[in-house]
């Protein structure tokens, strides 16, 4: 069941940065609430009724949306098929060394919006069921966490590339931190050591064009 006018836009995506996979909305979020806030300190003045405002830092963009999923017109399958993909991304991610954390994931719609976060809240509600009990039509409510400030890209730091020894690498389509660790250093397992110099968020996610800071050994 597809409008007129939602054929002519391009799907909205997210990806589950962890594990590549993908949810295709099938229909468009009808809008979309982006919260972004600032933290300050106020500092009180001897005259005046006005405090000294101190900038304490910046808090993560907050984005809230509702997906609208249906496959009763189609092919009637279970609708969690595709919703649950939507769940997954609540999962917590344990591994050997490292403090658990939730999935990484990026929500793009077209050229509008490419936003990397985590997912704080989900809430489903399944509106349409078969004969049999399979529900076909479900409405989710999620809440995104801005999880790693684009606008700074690793190794762009003048303090951290201009020390001896540095130099610096854009990386290219396809290529994954071992391979660039065995290319440098001639040992894939490298890669943490390049993860730790470079502050990567999420080593198993490397995006076509960031600059790394290629570190000397100790």
């Amino acid at each position: 069941m597809v409008t007129p006018l939602e054929s002519g836009f391009e799907k909205a995506q997210i990806v589950n940065l962890d594990t590549d996979e993908k949810v295709d909305c099938m229909f468009n979020p009808k809008e979309l609430s982006l919260k972004k806030t600032n933290s300050w300190t106020e500092e009180p003045v001897k005259e005046g009724d006005v405090p000294t405002l101190e900038f304490g830092g910046g808090k993560p963009i907050d984005l809230k949306m509702q997906l609208f999923f249906d496959t009763y017109y189609e092919k009637g399958e279970d609708v969690r098929k595709h919703t649950d993909k939507v769940w997954r991304l609540m999962d917590v991610i344990r591994k050997a060394g490292e403090r658990p954390r939730a999935a990484h994931c990026r929500f793009t719609w077209g050229t509008y919006l490419s936003f990397r976060a985590v997912v704080t809240n989900i809430s489903q509600t399944f509106t349409l069921f078969l004969s049999n009990g399979t529900p076909v039509r479900s409405t989710l409510d999620v809440s995104f966490k801005q999880s790693v400030d684009e606008k700074k890209k690793p190794g762009q730091n003048p303090t951290t590339i201009s020390k001896p020894g540095y130099r610096t690498r854009r990386v290219r389509q396809g290529e994954t931190l071992d391979w660039i660790a065995f290319e440098e250093y001639g040992d894939p397992n490298r890669w943490r050591f390049l993860a730790d110099v470079n502050k990567l968020d999420d080593p198993m996610s490397l995006e076509e064009g960031l600059v790394l800071a290629i570190a000397p050994l100790d």
